[in-house]
């Protein structure tokens, strides 16, 4: 750790210092009392969990968040109930429809990886990224157009005041009748209202959050979600396991003695 004077300059030079020297992603300022402050590095778990946000997504897609296209993975109640109902679960394939991804940094590209061979058609948009990408087969389109085209949506941003809302009323509307709509990235990017009118009234075709405005989801917030069978929610569950808990784990301690060291 570094100690400074309390000034605006001084503070901001720790910060680039320490962010700079490659093994902190970024630093934290700390008041310790009277005149110093302390530059603290903070340490994150990246690309630890990267996976499991594809895994959710891969599952979220396949089976749970598909209701529209596979509903035999909601015919529990009425098999225990004695119906049989065969022709309301035959459903639709994923392969050969277009998934289209709102962000395209690394979780969403290896989801292109595992959509591409589920037979899907990759679509994204990003604006930091201007071109397509010939390796993973994916075409960049505008976000208005790619609402449209896409069968499946999943989204991969963070939480800006650019993407607040991102996914709200207009945006849901532009979308296909029947899509599917994936939110494992941040909580506020989907207006939940929104969603949840337009799942009620059948203007699309199935949704799944793992990210909530609220969050942990209260009983109250969660009214808005009532009474939606096409719905599927998970705590922010994404990125944590048992296996991934002990990686992320295993890599700060060893950041923190590299730290030290």
């Amino acid at each position: 750790t570094e100690t400074y004077d309390r000034s605006a300059a001084a503070l901001t030079g720790a910060a680039r210092r320490l962010a700079s020297a490659g093994a902190m992603d970024a630093v934290l300022i700390a008041d310790v009392g009277g005149n110093a402050v302390r530059a603290v590095p903070i340490i994150k778990g990246a690309g630890q969990r990267q996976i499991l946000g594809t895994e959710l997504w891969n599952t979220d897609a396949t089976l749970g968040g598909n209701p529209a296209m596979r509903g035999a993975w909601f015919a529990n109640a009425a098999m225990l109930a004695g119906k049989w109902p065969r022709q309301a679960c035959a459903g639709r394939e994923i392969g050969g429809k277009v998934l289209g991804l709102v962000g395209f940094g690394a979780i969403a590209r290896d989801t292109a990886k595992l959509a591409a061979g589920l037979g899907m058609q990759v679509r994204f948009h990003d604006p930091h990224v201007a071109t397509d990408d010939p390796e993973l087969g994916a075409a960049r389109l505008e976000l208005e157009d790619l609402l449209a085209a896409s069968d499946v949506v999943s989204l991969h941003v963070p939480l800006t005041p650019g993407t607040r809302r991102l996914i709200g009323r207009d945006a849901i509307a532009a979308m296909k009748p029947r899509a599917i709509l994936i939110n494992a990235a941040r909580g506020g990017v989907v207006d939940e209202a929104a969603l949840g009118d337009a799942l009620r009234e059948g203007r699309l075709g199935g949704a799944a959050l793992d990210v909530f405005e609220t969050e942990p989801l209260t009983e109250a917030a969660a009214t808005k979600f009532s009474d939606i069978p096409n719905l599927v929610l998970t705590p922010h569950v994404a990125g944590v396991t048992e296996e991934s808990n002990v990686r992320v784990s295993a890599m700060i301690a060893d950041a923190v003695l590299n730290h030290l060291s």
